[in-house]
Order: C-alpha cells, then sequence, then structure tokens
C-alpha cells in the first residue's frame, strides 16, 4: 500500500499498524517455541501499537494467553469482550484484586502481603482467585528471592487449602537473555526450576511454569517451559539486535508524518531553538509537524534519521514539543503534504532499531513511547488469517491531504 493514498481527514502525523505482520510475527514465535504456549505481552498499550486490536489479533492468531502489567489493563481486555486468559504482574497494596478475580484475570504475587489481599477479594467475591507466584531468579526486581521463596510457597498452601486460591503459575524473568552467552541466563534457568519443583514438593500443583521472554523465545528453546512470553518480537523488533537476524519477524508500526512546509534558507542560518543546526550551503529545509510531545525523541537532535520521499536525510535541528526541521538539500523538489517516514520496516525505511542506536536507547522505548496525539491506523486484518502468512487486506488506509 503506498503512503500517498489519499482517505479520510489530513493528519500532521499517524502510526500505521500492521495487524497482518503481528499476525505472521505470531505465527514465527509459535513456530520457534512448538511445545509451549504462547503469551502475547500487550503490556503498555501493546508497546504503543493498541491493547485492543493487538489482543485480539494476537488470540486469533494463536496464542493462548495475554499478559500485561497493570490491572487497568487487564480490565480494558476483558470490558471489550477478549476471554482469553489473561495475567496481569504488577500490583500495590489496595489494588482492585476483587475486580480481577470477578473478570477472571490471573494475578501475580511475590509477597505474602499480595497473597493475602487476593484471597480476601476472593472471599468477598465467593471465588476462587489464580495465581502465578514469582521467584526472583536473579534479576534482582520483582519476585520472591532465596528464603523469601519458600516463605510465599508455604504462605500459599493453606490458602489453597481454604480454596480461595489456586496456584496455577510459577515463574520469573531473565536478566540478561539478550546476550546468548551470558552465564546469569544459565544460573537463572537453573534456580527457575529448582524453585519450580520446591513449590510442588510443598504440594503446588501449577499449570504452567513460564519464563521465557522474546529474547528467550528466539534463542534459548532450553528456557521455553510450558509457556514463553514474547512482547517486543511480537511487535517485529529484534530483542537481540546484536545478532545478525531478524529471525523472519515483520515490523508492526510505521512512524508517519507529512511535510508543513517547505522552503528555501540561505548558507549560515541556524535552524530551530539554539541554532543546534547550520546550513552548510544554500537549501531546501522541510517542517515535519511531529515532536517530542508525540514521543519524537528530543535528543534525537541533529542525528534522527528520515525518509523523505525517497531521500534519506536527519533532522536537522532541535526536536521541539510539536515539529522539526530537515534539511532536504538544495535541489529538493518537496512539497508540502509529502510524506514523511520516521521509522517502519519497508526497505530503504529507517527502522525503531535506528532511531534507538541514534539516540542511545532500545528500540522497545521507541515504539512505546510514541503518545496518544498520534492516531493509530489499522492497515492489516486479522479475521481468519493464516498466523504463518499476510493475514488479509488492508482495512484502513492512510489519511490523505
Amino acid at each position: 500500500m503506498s503512503p500517498t493514498t489519499a482517505v479520510g481527514p489530513a493528519l500532521p502525523a499517524w502510526a500505521e499498524v500492521d495487524l497482518g505482520a503481528l499476525a505472521h510475527n505470531v505465527g514465527v514465535l509459535r513456530h520457534r517455541a512448538p511445545g509451549a504456549d504462547l503469551m502475547a505481552v500487550v503490556k503498555a498499550d501493546a508497546y504503543g501499537h493498541g491493547l485492543v486490536p493487538v489482543a485480539r489479533t494476537a488470540v486469533a492468531a494463536g496464542a493462548a494467553w495475554l499478559g500485561v502489567a497493570q490491572l487497568a489493563e487487564a480490565f480494558a481486555l476483558r470490558d471489550a469482550g477478549v476471554t482469553a486468559p489473561v495475567l496481569s504482574w504488577l500490583s500495590v497494596p489496595g489494588s482492585d484484586f476483587a475486580g480481577a478475580v470477578r473478570r477472571d484475570v490471573d494475578l501475580s504475587a511475590s509477597a505474602p502481603w499480595a497473597l493475602d489481599e487476593i484471597a480476601a477479594a476472593a472471599r468477598a467475591e465467593g471465588r476462587t482467585a489464580r495465581v502465578h507466584l514469582k521467584v526472583d531468579s536473579g534479576l534482582g526486581r520483582g519476585g520472591a528471592y532465596g528464603q523469601d521463596w519458600t516463605a510465599l510457597v508455604r504462605h500459599a498452601r493453606p490458602l489453597e487449602a481454604e480454596g480461595v486460591v489456586r496456584v496455577v503459575g510459577v515463574w520469573t524473568h531473565f536478566a540478561f537473555a539478550d546476550a546468548p552467552d551470558h552465564p546469569t541466563v544459565l544460573a537463572q534457568q537453573e534456580r527457575f526450576f529448582e524453585a519450580a519443583a520446591e513449590a510442588e514438593r510443598e504440594g503446588c500443583r501449577p499449570e504452567v511454569r513460564h519464563l521465557a521472554n522474546s529474547a528467550a523465545t528466539l534463542v534459548h528453546p532450553a528456557a521455553h517451559a510450558d509457556l514463553v512470553r514474547p512482547g517486543l518480537a511480537l511487535y517485529g523488533l529484534s530483542p537481540v539486535p546484536q545478532v545478525d537476524d531478524d529471525f523472519g519477524l515483520r515490523p508492526v508500526m510505521t512512524l508517519r508524518a507529512r511535510l508543513a512546509l517547505v522552503k528555501g534558507l540561505p548558507a549560515g542560518q541556524g535552524v530551530s531553538y539554539g541554532h543546534a543546526y547550520v546550513t552548510p550551503g544554500d537549501t531546501v529545509v522541510g517542517l515535519v509537524p511531529a515532536g517530542y510531545g508525540d514521543g519524537v525523541p528530543r535528543n534525537a537532535t541533529n542525528v534522527g534519521p528520515v525518509l523523505v520521499g525517497d531521500h534519506r536525510t536527519t533532522v536537522a535541528g532541535r526536536v521541539c514539543m510539536d515539529q522539526f526541521v530537515v534539511d532536504l538539500g538544495p535541489d529538493s523538489t518537496a512539497r508540502a503534504g509529502d510524506v514523511v517516514t520516521l521509522f517502519g520496516g519497508a526497505p530503504g525505511e529507517p527502522t525503531a532499531q535506528q532511531w534507538a542506536d541514534a539516540t542511545g536507547t532500545i528500540s522497545y522505548e521507541i515504539v512505546t513511547r510514541i503518545g496518544p496525539r498520534v492516531p493509530r491506523v489499522v492497515i492489516g486484518s486479522h479475521a481468519g488469517s493464516d498466523a504463518g502468512s499476510d493475514a488479509g487486506s488492508p482495512a484502513g488506509e492512510v489519511p490523505g491531504p
């Protein structure tokens, strides 16, 4: 589909979300972990791609589970009619555990207080809460560490006997899965399976053991266990960019804008705030109506790669809240309304990874930070699609001038 197709009202900037690419990526990841179920991680508005349409697409393409960080995300899925199993893993004391139990949301517990609050909510609802116990196997972040794991497991058992809690999962998270040869990978894996065995010796009977994120799903088959939890890879971005392999994944998001102004500037003219860029000669510049208020990194000043037509260039000068400038060169014939591609996946387009490299961050942040002022335009359909093939025809086109 051409990015210049004129449909609907003009937009300064928009993010195309290709649900066909997403379905394809689910198929790739399932193929990589054939002995495990797949949990599609859709936290943070599906990494900025759109929570509900991404969740529905992932389930239709074969994801057995959905994973979110916060209860509000799980509730939004349930309220939208998504019925697949959902795990929510980041809560604080006083969270709406009753609402979670009522909506059949699985909950993570890393400490006894969480089990107690979940159990109290289950009693009030007259139901059994489904809980995944998290072990800190070496990340040093969430989960029960060392002897706290034993205490957590033993705290869960009487609640299971009472019937208010059921331990359906045991899980952990890697610290260095994106570094395939790092010694902590094997050490965490061994610690995790020891912890799972301890829980079983104490009488827990989990349905699923899970530890593999995107990187482990792709490069650590020994960590697949019963369930893999890819996030970034679902969206077609490599979690191990240092490995020269795209794993057959297709980028799901393409960020575009339209030139708001094209004009000539003389040699030696400073551009935008602070004159961080000075024109080296007579040239033509274009104004792109997207800025850090939309999620374009401010530190992309003079380094963020962009494509205008078939001309590759970079941000010229400071990224402002709503706009930035590009130097199009003295011979440019660009006009207002022409399409600018910040990142995507088609040949010749800058990528989210290239933006990450230019700005000293990770591709996760580049896509997730795209703000709500940027409309998401769905360009693919998942209905009835084969997860391993192109999924349907475009359901929406790029808005035109």
